[in-house]
């Protein structure tokens, strides 16, 4: 899927999920796709069911779902997640990404959603001592 972001790009990315992850217990995960052929909220929450994200010990994965071509994006957390944050708790993320989206740089929106992420679940979720990464931090990809 090189043809969506490139090697330095998916590097970046990668580095930013191990960042966050050092802030909190959450496990975070990126998926680009081209375009997305369905609801989008539909979409992600299949997504986040196949890359078996809901495998968690407590339930706290983040999936940042992108479909580039289409200019849409989501985030979807887990239910230990939901079950624990006030209402909204996407909001500020999702805002932020929202301005960097309509400054042409996805790559950098991808970026700095991440790395919010990792600090707003901070509180909800530290970073333990004894963390193990339960899911790959390698971005997956889709049509």
């Amino acid at each position: 899927m090189s043809d969506i972001i490139n090697k330095n790009d998916r590097q970046r990315l990668e580095e930013a999920i191990k960042k966050a992850e050092k802030n909190t217990s959450g496990e975070i995960r990126i998926h680009i796709e081209n375009s997305c052929s369905e609801e989008l909220m539909d979409r992600a929450a299949f997504l986040f069911e196949k890359l078996e994200m809901h495998k968690t010990e407590l339930r706290n994965g983040v999936l940042f779902y992108l479909a580039m071509k289409d200019r849409v994006f989501a985030v979807l957390g887990d239910a230990g997640i939901n079950s624990k944050v006030p209402e909204g708790f996407w909001d500020d993320i999702k805002e932020e990404m929202t301005k960097l989206f309509k400054n042409d740089n996805p790559v950098g929106a991808i970026e700095t959603g991440v790395l919010m992420a990792g600090e707003q679940l901070k509180s909800h979720f530290p970073y333990q001592s004894d963390d193990v990464n339960e899911l790959s931090n390698e971005i997956s990809f889709g049509k």
